[in-house]
């Protein structure tokens, strides 16, 4: 049964892709990525370390296992790879931290997954922001990026959930559709690359449950973790 999910998910990934018009990424020499969201991305690392191509740096999540396959298959390319995630932002919080922890880094290359917190903090924490909220405040946060950094190439992550599993039940919908669908407009709109991942986990829903890929329907277990990091590298041009 394993080697038959082995040699199914690379199918599953592509299939999930093959449904989107996805804008492919092209990496350059020298680029400096930067892997930006909330605890999804934040994922064990060390705050204090802001070393490129660091374990430290990396934590131990989807950022780090993408980074890893960033590294190995492209030794020629001098990639410069950061992560700054943190476990709890919604849109807005990256914006208060956006001068440190993006602009100043220059990167090339910026990936965004953010959004679950937006919509579960409403349900969770007392958190008042709506989908309009989301919305603009994703607007003026890539509008203030493009304006310091014309040139950035920008990912967009959807952000997702898989039901059924600890915190996410059918009270999350049709709101959080709503999030999902954002992001892929914003992505549209910029000309960004979209990184489909809810696509991705619905199809990995034929290989195994939703709690052998995720810890609470938010948080990816060890499989889930590889496999966003699957889906991440799928959308390379």
């Amino acid at each position: 049964m394993a080697t038959v999910a082995t040699l199914a998910l690379p199918q599953l990934v592509s299939a999930a892709f093959a449904k989107e018009n996805i804008k492919k990424l092209n990496l350059d020499k020298d680029d400096v990525i930067l892997f930006q969201g909330d605890s999804i991305t934040d994922w064990g690392r060390d705050h204090n370390k802001s070393f490129p191509n660091d374990t430290g740096t990396m934590g131990t999540g989807y950022a780090m296992l993408t980074a890893s396959q960033l590294l190995l298959q492209n030794p020629d390319k001098n990639l410069q790879i950061y992560n700054k995630g943190i476990s709890g932002n919604k849109v807005y919080q990256l914006a208060e931290r956006w001068d440190t922890d993006c602009l100043a880094l220059k990167p090339n290359v910026l990936s965004i997954h953010i959004g679950v917190n937006d919509y579960w903090h409403t349900i969770t924490s007392g958190y008042t922001g709506t989908i309009d909220n989301y919305i603009s405040d994703y607007h003026k946060l890539l509008d203030r990026t493009k304006q310091a950094l014309p040139n950035i190439k920008l990912v967009i992550c959807e952000p997702f959930g898989v039901k059924g599993v600890r915190a996410v039940n059918d009270s999350w919908y049709p709101t959080f559709d709503l999030f999902r669908k954002a992001a892929r407009d914003i992505a549209n709109e910029y000309g960004a690359t979209f990184v489909p991942w809810q696509s991705v986990f619905d199809k990995a829903l034929e290989l195994a449950p939703g709690s052998y890929w995720t810890l609470d329907g938010v948080h990816p277990a060890i499989a889930g973790e590889a496999l966003m990091a699957r889906a991440w590298m799928e959308a390379i041009g």
